[in-house]
């Protein structure tokens, strides 16, 4: 295999633990730099790779893990925005509010009550699915896909 090749795959690899880490630490302080430390990678060839590979950035990546995660929290109730925000590891409710929108179409708080008619009596793995939010691109402008 052609040295570049070879480093190609364990790039791939690497950029595969760095998604697999968002995944499951997203709700945690986590930066462009600290993903790149852990995968011996310069902050610089980590975003350039991994949205190469992936479509997107990291940081956007892991956004849209902790809008999921959010919109997941928001059907369930129980909770305010705010207290929503900080358990998805968001730590501004502006850019929590914006990210939010910009995925889902609506504010969390309309979301909110307009998820919990839309997915009542679905079961939360279907509910996940049908309201799961746009990746790489802006909500239609008609609104959240709720059903």
């Amino acid at each position: 295999m052609p040295p570049a090749a070879a480093q190609r795959l364990r790039d791939l690899a690497r950029l595969r633990r760095v998604r697999d880490r968002i995944d499951r630490e997203y709700a945690q302080p986590l930066d462009v730099e600290a993903l790149a430390r852990g995968a011996h990678m310069s902050a610089g060839h980590l975003s350039r790779e991994f949205r190469r590979a992936y479509g997107e950035s990291p940081y956007a990546y892991l956004m849209t893990r902790r809008i999921e995660r959010a919109m997941a929290l928001l059907r369930r109730g129980g909770m305010s925005v705010t207290e929503v925000c900080f358990a998805v590891g968001c730590s501004s409710l502006g850019t929590f509010s914006t990210r939010f929108t910009e995925l889902v179409g609506v504010p969390p708080s309309v979301y909110r009550q307009q998820a919990a008619l839309a997915t009542a009596g679905m079961p939360p793995c279907v509910a996940k699915q049908v309201t799961r939010p746009v990746r790489n691109r802006e909500a239609p402008a008609g609104g959240p896909r709720l059903a």
